[in-house]
């Protein structure tokens, strides 16, 4: 999209107001908004903003990071073909950003540019990646201290989609309306869990997307006296919110599924098991990047579903990773790896970038995962000896563990570069010291607003 195609479709809409925005190493999705009448500078020249920012912990609890503090700037640039008028506020419209220096330059703390850069590795190796994510939320209202889900239906119930089926319809018209492809809607285990995915497209478009649909989801949740949380876990006795990422590898001209192979068992490629090798030996400090909050590590819990340990499988819905079985009739194309440690208080770039990071150091290394890690039952299942017998270790229990794993993890860190390891463990950290110093209830209440 080009600048005055912008400005033509916003002067003929009664816009007034348009939101720069990104998501920062919390996951916070934060932005500033320019008016209209200045407008054509901003798409030009972006939106300064302090480069402390990027120091913030989950609370605004500013860090010491060097070069991130109250002296310093970097700018907002738009990505103008993120471009999209925002359906449930008709006076505003967004657009997605990279953070830049004042040299022009991609800013080193930039999460956008950290997956930019393992997509270019990638191209060097000669494949693209297709991904697409899978949120699951709570549709929830505030009663005092408490939150109260909008039922109490079970899952895939077809009730718990008559009781949200107000806020659903809107939101799906309002997605539709920003040019996303949907593909199905239920509800989920939780009482008021709702899951509705979006179709897959490049790398890039899909974490872009996920910004888009978080604030979707909770504005038009909002607008009709809902809360929706996508916190990874905001009832203790209720299932949490993954929000499981799907990736699959193509040739340069995005014909042929680099992951697809027929004659194999499981019909994947030796590419897709050196990728899923290399998920394997990064997980421990992969973990930090997919589910980095304190919240985090409630959800991930043997015998939850949502897999507590270092393992993959076909279909396997309690493994790290999970090889899908194939839509019939479209076995190459529907080839894909599912990593389910994640959730949404993750920064999708960051995430995806790290997925990517730890898939591409297996293909290049010839990585093929432990035969032991390759499992058709749920692993909290098995016996200590038998989990050992086949080299089965758990993921981080804590937000403290995975963040040590990841500092010891240099194949991320160095991915991520300097800056953004930095900053991104400072926040981290930062967060730990302050949520192991309270209790349960003020880590859900905060995690429930924030994400």
């Amino acid at each position: 999209m080009e600048v005055n195609e912008i400005l033509q479709i916003v002067r003929g809409s009664g816009v007034r107001l348009v939101m720069f925005a990104y998501c920062d190493s919390s996951g916070i999705i934060r932005g500033k908004a320019t008016h209209v009448s200045g407008l054509e500078r901003r798409l030009e020249s972006g939106i300064g903003s302090t480069t402390a920012i990027q120091a913030m912990g989950g609370m605004d609890q500013l860090q010491v990071v060097n070069g991130m503090g109250p002296v310093g700037e970097f700018r907002m640039m738009p990505d103008l073909d993120t471009f999209t008028m925002i359906p449930y506020a008709p006076g505003r419209a967004m657009v997605l950003t990279d953070m830049v220096t004042l040299d022009r330059e991609p800013w080193a703390a930039c999460p956008r540019d950290f997956l930019k850069r393992m997509l270019a590795k990638a191209a060097s190796m000669g494949m693209t990646f297709q991904a697409a994510f899978e949120p699951e939320w709570y549709l929830a209202r505030r009663e005092g201290d408490a939150f109260i889900p909008i039922d109490e239906s079970l899952d895939n119930s077809t009730l718990g989609t008559t009781a949200s089926q107000d806020v659903i319809d809107d939101v799906v018209e309002a997605l539709e309306a920003q040019g996303m492809q949907l593909e199905q809607y239920h509800t989920e285990v939780g009482h008021g869990q709702q899951e509705l995915s979006i179709t897959h497209s490049g790398a890039l478009r899909a974490a872009d997307n996920q910004i888009i649909y978080r604030e979707t989801v909770r504005n038009v949740a909002w607008q009709h006296g809902w809360l929706a949380s996508f916190a990874p876990k905001p009832f203790p006795d209720q299932a949490g919110n993954g929000n499981h990422t799907h990736l699959s590898a193509w040739d340069a001209g995005g014909e042929r599924n680099l992951f697809y192979d027929p004659d194999d068992p499981m019909q994947i490629s030796e590419m897709a098991y050196q990728f899923i090798g290399g998920i394997m030996a990064h997980l421990p400090g992969l973990t930090l990047l997919t589910s980095p909050s304190m919240n985090s590590y409630r959800r991930i819990s043997p015998g939850s579903w949502s897999t507590a340990y270092i393992c993959y499988g076909l279909d396997n819905r309690e493994a790290a990773v999970r090889i899908p079985s194939r839509f019939w009739g479209s076995e190459m194309a529907s080839t894909n790896l599912e990593y389910r440690p994640a959730d949404s208080s993750s920064n999708p770039y960051i995430a995806l970038g790290g997925i990517i990071a730890a898939g591409l150091d297996g293909i290049q290394r010839g990585l093929m995962p432990p035969e032991g890690l390759c499992i058709d039952t749920d692993p909290a299942r098995l016996t200590p000896d038998e989990l050992a017998a086949r080299g089965i270790k758990r993921l981080p229990s804590s937000l403290l563990e995975a963040i040590n794993e990841l500092e010891a993890d240099t194949t991320l860190t160095d991915a991520m570069g300097p800056l953004l390891a930095d900053s991104y463990l400072t926040v981290r950290k930062a967060d730990w010291d302050l949520f192991s110093q309270h209790d349960a209830d003020f880590e859900i209440r905060h995690h429930f607003y924030k994400f």
